[in-house]
């Protein structure tokens, strides 16, 4: 006698985001946030330092933004040097 399993007479749950029109709303939503914080960004006073800082008006977005994408890109040049191999443990 066999057991059936308790998914086979049920559907498959469905996300939100399973439905490709949620992820195009939410990144929508992310490129709209984006564009607000660069707007606003224009419009309050900063206490520079240095005078290159208030002349470039997303300087420190931008500066945020390489300095997460060097971050990322030196973790992945980094893990070829640290990586060992599949069955490292097994041995």
């Amino acid at each position: 006698m066999t057991v059936p399993s308790p998914s086979a007479d049920r559907p498959e749950k469905k996300y939100w985001l399973d439905e490709p029109r949620n992820v195009n709303k939410l990144i929508g939503v992310l490129i709209a946030v984006c564009v607000a914080l660069v707007i606003v960004d224009a419009f309050y006073h900063k206490h520079v330092h240095l005078a290159f800082e208030e002349s470039f008006p997303v300087f420190y977005g931008a500066y945020g933004f390489l300095a997460y994408c060097a971050i990322v890109l030196s973790a992945k040049a980094l893990r070829r040097l640290l990586k060992r191999d599949e069955d490292y443990y097994d041995r």
